[in-house]
């Protein structure tokens, strides 16, 4: 699709495959049990210099990340960078140190686009 795989190409939100749109939306309203249906059984998650192998570390990763803070989220820009590569970009204001940040979900879809095989979360 984009030739040039450093520029990844800016898509309406809209655009995100199905399974990206419905973590996030769980991911939103804290609802766990939803939000890790979205990943492959042996998935990999990267936030905040950690990393969480497996549906039981995402699983607890996700009860961690929804309890620590309290923030809103809103989705500001989506890109594709290939058939399986997407970004979410989120604006986040709450009462985590700093108050503000913009943060990259950079997904890594299974083949067939059914699951998310890695999600990396950064700056």
């Amino acid at each position: 699709m984009n030739q040039d795989q450093d520029r990844p190409l800016t898509i309406t939100p809209d655009a995100l495959p199905e399974v990206i749109t419905r973590y996030l939306k769980a991911h939103r309203a804290h609802d766990t049990a939803a939000a890790v249906t979205s990943f492959a059984d042996g998935a990999t998650v990267i936030d905040d210099g950690s990393t969480y192998q497996g549906i039981a570390a995402i699983e607890g990763w996700l009860n961690r990340s929804a309890t620590e803070f309290t923030y809103t989220i809103e989705l500001t820009e989506a890109q594709q960078t290939d058939e399986t590569h997407y970004v979410a970009v989120h604006h986040l204001e709450g009462d985590f140190p700093g108050g503000t940040v913009d943060l990259h979900y950079r997904f890594a879809l299974r083949g067939g686009l059914d699951l998310i095989e890695r999600l990396v979360i950064e700056p």
